[in-house]
């Protein structure tokens, strides 16, 4: 029996064709997911290499791309507010490139993409000599015919879109377009990770600097808190020494002019010569002891005044006052001071007092007293140089004002002896001082730190160079904040 051919069994050529057919479309499919990992490795490369700036993440996504679907060129661009801004692309030459960077930003409504990717959809140029004219000559510089607008969509909005060109008119094929558009997806990523990197940042900088603006205010209210209850504390203990010291200092003038009257009376007596000499020796002896307890005695009285005044939350009546006036006059009271306390006392003023600074809301008294403890302490450090550099050295001191707004500034500096950094940190606790002992009670910076800040509400900062120069920086609101 004569067996019949099964037409149904399929010709072993065919089956081959198609198994090398489903091979190669494996092997396109494969090297098609190759090239997207390798893009989008490249992508993350450069994110982890500059984390902080998304311009290297825009200029790799124009480079990939162009090699991903093998075109001419990348342009990359970012979409703000319906407009197009040029972030990136791969150049041509120098004037197609110049061309492209004047071209943009321009609306997204120009261009014959604009509505696709406003809806988020891709557009085919298939061929740039059917644009108008200006995209059609920006294409003729940069040497291409056909170009694929993909939108870069987060949340489904555009921020942005690449759009790689070729030298060839007609459309993109379909699995340059699905590549891209993966790509695409992937470079939105991309991008979103660095701006979010970047937001962090910022907000770690605010944070710090909130942080910073924090410990500031917590060590000016400790500082505030301590000068309150030192103030107090000073207040009663002033209080209480003044009684017994007006006692010493009265009895001891009393007792001193006794010591004439005993010797007056003596003087009749008859003495030998040895008892006469003895006996006036004595009451010089207790004269002199008498004066140097006054004279101590004043010294005290003058530091218990030091501290009450020290310790007052405020003195005088504030009022609307010009501020020139006020650094002018404090500079001659200092300067005149000065020189009838010590002979031979010479230093060089110089103002730069700025005309449009005008009238602030002060307590004119105790601004007065604040500069006079500045100009004082200049002074002192202008003459301690002198006599350490001798002839040649000339003590200048410098009186500034500056209109800053609703703010005044006021700045004293001297080119004397300077502050060591250790000491600047300590020159406005009380009772600190460097000066020798019975030249300074160390409340004078005390005293000129309350003023300025508690009762003013400003600002007082001081900057040093040790044997150069010293400035004290005073900021004042034109109305005092209660």
């Amino acid at each position: 029996m004569t067996a019949i051919p099964d037409k149904t069994a399929a010709d072993p050529q065919q089956i081959i064709a198609e198994l090398e057919r489903k091979l190669d479309e494996r092997t396109s499919e494969r090297d098609e997911a190759l090239e997207r990992q390798t893009a989008t490795a490249g992508i993350l490369q450069i994110i982890a290499s500059s984390p902080s700036d998304v311009q290297p993440v825009f200029d790799a996504i124009a480079e990939r791309s162009k090699r991903l679907v093998n075109a001419l060129s990348t342009t990359v661009f970012g979409i703000v507010d319906g407009m197009m801004h040029l972030t990136a692309f791969t150049p041509t030459n120098p004037e197609a490139d110049a061309t492209l960077r004047a071209t943009f930003p321009a609306p997204l409504s120009k261009f014959s993409w604009g509505e696709s990717i406003r809806r988020g959809e891709i557009y085919r140029v298939a061929d740039s000599e059917s644009e108008p004219e200006g995209l059609r000559d920006l294409a003729r510089q940069r040497g291409w015919r056909s170009c694929l607008c993909v939108p870069l969509l987060r949340d489904g909005k555009p921020i942005g879109m690449i759009g790689p060109t070729r030298a060839e008119p007609g459309p993109f094929a379909d699995h340059d377009v699905q590549l891209l558009q993966t790509f695409a997806d992937q470079a939105v990523i991309a991008i979103s990770n660095v701006e979010l990197f970047q937001q962090v940042q910022e907000r770690t900088r605010e944070l710090s600097a909130s942080l910073d603006d924090l410990r500031a205010t917590q060590d000016r209210l400790v500082q505030t808190e301590k000068l309150a209850s030192l103030g107090q504390l000073t207040a009663g203990i002033a209080h209480e020494i003044k009684n017994p010291l007006n006692f010493v200092n009265n009895f001891s003038a009393l007792s001193a002019e006794l010591i004439e009257e005993m010797k007056d009376v003596l003087s009749d007596i008859s003495l030998d010569n040895n008892k006469r000499e003895e006996l006036d020796q004595i009451t010089k002896m207790l004269k002199d002891n008498l004066e140097k307890v006054v004279q101590h005695g004043k010294r005290a009285d003058s530091i218990v005044k030091n501290m009450l005044q020290h310790s007052r939350q405020g003195s005088s009546e504030h009022r609307v006052v010009d501020i020139n006036a006020i650094v002018d006059e404090s500079l001659n009271l200092a300067y005149h001071g000065a020189r009838a306390e010590k002979e031979g006392f010479s230093i060089t003023l110089q103002r730069d007092l700025d005309p449009s600074v005008g009238m602030a809301d002060v307590y004119p008294q105790e601004i007065t007293r604040a500069l006079l403890n500045l100009v004082s302490n200049a002074f002192y450090a202008t003459t301690k140089r002198k006599a350490e550099a001798g002839d040649g050295f000339e003590p200048v001191l410098y009186a500034t004002t500056k209109n800053l707004g609703d703010k005044v500034e006021i700045r004293i500096r001297d080119n004397g002896t300077g502050i060591p950094e250790e000491v600047k940190k300590k020159i406005f606790n009380p009772f600190f001082t460097t000066k020798p002992a019975g030249e300074g009670t160390g409340l004078g910076l005390s005293m000129s730190h309350d003023i300025i800040v508690k009762q003013h509400g400003g600002s007082i900062d001081v900057e040093s160079e040790p044997g150069l120069f010293t400035e004290f920086k005073i900021v004042l609101p034109r109305t005092i904040q209660r």
